[in-house]
């Protein structure tokens, strides 16, 4: 009673009992003028809960916030469901239900540009949300990269050129999928970091953000340094032990970067506003004259003025032996900015999320007619990520969530016969090897995201959304057929070619006015 408990599962264990990505049943009606314009969108989305609750119901919600993808369409109607089923219970995934609901948008986007004999490519800088664009909850948005994206995917990939197929029985095609999310977390939720100034000039940060592979050690640590102008190397993290680190809410969402940054920042300032200010009294000038320089705080008149930051690290000792402020301790918190929920009836309001990343991507497959087996050659990918803090780890994550778009894409199934897991195991349930890893071109679009610490916004969820719609364009774009639902397993792919199965979509003319409004009803289902 009141002893830790430890739970290790085995490897069939983990792949039965624990969370899966909710499956996502999507319906799209959309309304285009002739110029290309989508005017009108209808969407539906059932998500498949499992057989108990958990946090399904917040997936849903992040679906109908996004619910039609980067693109600024002023009429939008828009359900998104959460139901119970007999499957396995559905959780918290990477991407966080934008993977489900973007492998149909942007099929459907694709399906509506055939339709109306626009270039896909053009069809989405059409439509994308510019500067002073709105999304579906009627949120206003501003420093949007999306174009920028779509650009710089469409030069990387070559879009419009194609390439010989590697053999007779082969063919190549490419496609373009684009993506944005916002962090789905509730809009009072805290960050906190605490950051002390040792007597040998070095700083000991500490979090409770949690480290989980992404790097955020590293960042938050950057983040710090930059605001107190010593060197990283001289910054010591303690990051995720809860008995000594200041409270976060959770390691989720794509959120660290932008809010423990924040409060990381927030604690640094303060520090660095302690040091100046004792600094002042050291060196008898105004603190506003005054900088921290290279672990110094340094005199902007007179430069050969200067203390460093390790002699006031606890305190100052005056001429008659009194000391004066103690220890540095710089303390930050943040919450995210004027967010606040929407209206419960109609879903609008005017900011329910923190920010928005924005991303796309192209990729070139090459299909083997005999076997449908899909290889993807190249992926080019273009993430608005803000400010990069680290242009390392942000290609690591982009690159590494292609990858793992690529296992949701063409590999990963989990098989269920009379309510058993039939492949609970690595032999059966594929995932990607190193000779499934493509080609990865990666542009990292800087928009600075206003509210966030120098700029940055989260991208760790948002790099593997646009893998698995991107492919399934791309096969549209070699074959002429439209395979609407994961993954796109080589049988799927060969029972296609052999009947030839394809989702058609039928142009309605409404005839009203002269600029030729339609509706393209498209079965993606």
């Amino acid at each position: 009673m009141g002893r830790p408990v430890k739970l290790t599962y085995t490897r069939e264990e983990d792949m039965v009992g624990s969370f899966v990505r909710q499956g996502c049943l999507a319906r799209i009606k959309t309304g285009v003028k002739k110029d290309g314009r989508i005017v009108a969108e209808e969407n539906t989305f059932y998500w498949e809960g499992g057989a108990y609750t958990e946090y399904g119901v917040n997936i849903a919600r992040a679906g109908g916030y996004a619910s039609t993808g980067p693109y600024d369409i002023p009429n939008v109607k828009a359900d998104s469901y959460c139901v119970y089923t007999n499957q396995p219970v559905g959780g918290p995934y990477r991407g966080f239900g934008m993977s489900e609901i973007h492998f149909a948008i942007e099929q459907n986007l694709d399906m509506v540009a055939i339709q109306m004999g626009i270039d896909p490519v053009e069809f989405r800088k059409i439509n994308a949300i510019k500067e002073g664009g709105y999304t579906v909850t009627s949120q206003q948005l501003y420093n949007v990269g999306i174009t920028k994206c779509i650009e710089a995917v469409e030069k990387d990939i070559e879009w419009g050129k194609t390439n010989k197929a590697s053999a007779p029985n082969k063919l190549r095609g490419k496609g373009i999928a684009c993506m944005y999310k916002a962090p789905s977390q509730p809009n009072n939720v805290a960050s906190s970091a605490i950051i002390k100034i040792n007597e040998d000039g070095t700083a000991n940060l500490m979090v409770t953000a949690m480290d989980i592979g992404q790097g955020s050690d590293t960042v938050l640590t950057q983040i710090a340094a930059e605001v107190l102008t010593i060197p990283v190397e001289k910054i010591s993290i303690i990051s995720g032990d809860t008995d000594v680190t200041p409270y976060e809410w959770q390691t989720v969402a794509s959120r660290i970067t932008y809010c423990a940054g924040n409060a990381v920042k927030k604690a640094a300032e303060d520090a660095k506003d302690q040091l100046l200010k004792l600094g002042s009294i050291g060196l008898g000038l105004p603190a506003e004259y005054l900088e921290l320089k290279d672990g110094y705080v340094v005199s902007a008149v007179y430069p050969d003025r200067k203390k460093s930051i390790a002699s006031l690290a606890l305190g100052l000792e005056m001429a008659d032996g009194s000391g004066v402020h103690g220890p540095i301790i710089g303390r930050g918190s943040f919450i995210p900015p004027n967010v606040r929920n929407t209206d419960k009836e109609t879903g609008q309001g005017e900011k329910p999320v923190a920010f928005w990343t924005f991303g796309a991507q192209a990729v070139e497959i090459e299909i083997d007619m005999e076997t449908g087996r899909i290889e993807v050659i190249k992926v080019a990918a273009a993430y608005d990520v803000g400010k990069v803090i680290n242009p390392q780890l942000c290609r690591g994550q982009i690159e590494g969530g292609i990858v793992q778009g690529i296992g949701s894409a063409l590999l990963e199934h989990q098989i269920m016969e009379n309510g058993k897991v039939k492949n609970p195991n690595f032999v059966d349930y594929k995932i990607p090897a190193v000779r499934d890893v493509p080609e990865m071109v990666v542009r990292i679009i800087e928009v600075p995201e206003v509210t966030g610490p120098y700029g940055a916004r989260g991208v760790g969820e948002p790099a593997m959304v646009p893998t698995a719609p991107a492919i399934a364009n791309a096969v549209y774009n070699a074959l002429g057929i439209r395979i609407n639902s994961l993954p796109l397993s080589a049988e799927k792919v060969l029972d296609a070619i052999k009947n030839n199965k394809s989702v058609s979509c039928k142009m309605v003319q409404n005839n009203k006015g002269e600029d030729g409004e339609g509706q393209i009803k498209c079965g993606i289902n």
